[in-house]
């Protein structure tokens, strides 16, 4: 019964390799990779000559047509690989399995590392829930308008890729974009010169500008949305701190007792601040017109 192997390989240090990875590329009939001379490099360290065909993104659709009708035909069990990682995540692969599983052939995973979740497990962030969005678009507009949708998604963490000679200019896009977005940015993840670096936008942005090897290394970043308002989202927070000023107003509170029992319940002390103001603002001018009258009424 042939059977496609989803074979993950690692994105750096070669003592991340399986054995079970090993075992099975050794037993398959065929291995499809991304790259045949990156993947031959690997079978050669560990002692594996099985034959390899290019599966990769500009030939993947071609290859899962034909691919998965022969592995049935001959009885072929076949494994998928990509350069680094595990495949169908931001690589290929995902046409393959789908077309293989479409003709009923078992799929199965060998798992192993993936940028992805060890760019989490070191971010420090609440990674209960979080989007995977692999690479994201190249042009500014494009690139600010996928950001936003990040955020208005409702899902606090984001995780993207990027290359070395992008990642400054990434960033700073976030940081004008998303505003308090705090990310955490893996370089060469298992690699000897790992490095993480984690702070506010503005705060990695520097970081990577006064780094001269910033440029070097595939890069996994990890943003936490949490903190971030948008303009629209600032203006509704606003606005319904303020009817809460009101309503303890009405309690029998002044405003400065009123400001203090909503930073007590969690709101943020620049926001309550913004809202007194407004209220305070809003009191003086109704005193005011309140006062004209009362003159006018006088005068006459």
């Amino acid at each position: 019964m042939a059977r496609l192997y989803v074979v993950a390989t690692p994105i750096g240090n070669l003592g991340d390799m399986t054995p079970r990875a090993i075992e099975t590329l050794k037993s398959v009939d065929l291995i499809a990779a991304e790259d045949t001379r990156v993947t031959r490099a690997l079978l050669n360290h560990f002692g594996i000559d099985t034959p390899c065909v290019s599966n990769h993104q500009h030939n993947e659709e071609q290859r899962a047509a034909s691919l998965p009708q022969r592995m049935l035909d001959e009885e072929l069990d076949v494994a998928v690989v990509t350069d680094a990682g595990t495949p169908c995540i931001s690589d290929p692969g995902s046409v393959l399995a789908r077309e293989a599983a479409a003709l009923g052939i078992e799929v199965l995973a060998v798992p192993g590392p993936t940028a992805m979740a060890s760019a989490l497990s070191v971010s420090g962030f609440d990674t209960r829930e979080f989007a995977f969005y692999g690479f994201l678009p190249r042009q500014k507009k494009e690139l600010r308008e996928k950001l936003l949708s990040m955020k208005r998604s409702g899902n606090p963490i984001g995780v993207v890729h990027e290359s070395p000679h992008r990642v400054i200019e990434l960033v700073r896009v976030i940081a004008e974009t998303l505003p308090l977005c705090r990310i955490s940015a893996s370089c060469d993840l298992t690699k000897l010169y790992e490095k993480t670096i984690r702070g506010t936008a503005d705060e990695v942005l520097e970081m990577l500008e006064s780094n001269a090897k910033a440029e070097k290394g595939e890069y996994c970043l990890v943003l936490d949305m949490s903190d971030v308002q948008l303009e629209q989202e600032r203006e509704e927070s606003s606005a319904s701190l303020e009817a809460q000023l009101f309503e303890e107003l009405l309690n029998g509170f002044d405003l400065r007792q009123a400001a203090m029992t909503l930073t007590e319940r969690g709101h943020k002390r620049n926001d309550v601040y913004k809202a007194r103001t407004n209220v305070q603002r809003f009191l003086d001018d109704l005193i005011a017109e309140y006062t004209t009258e009362e003159e006018d009424e006088t005068d006459e």
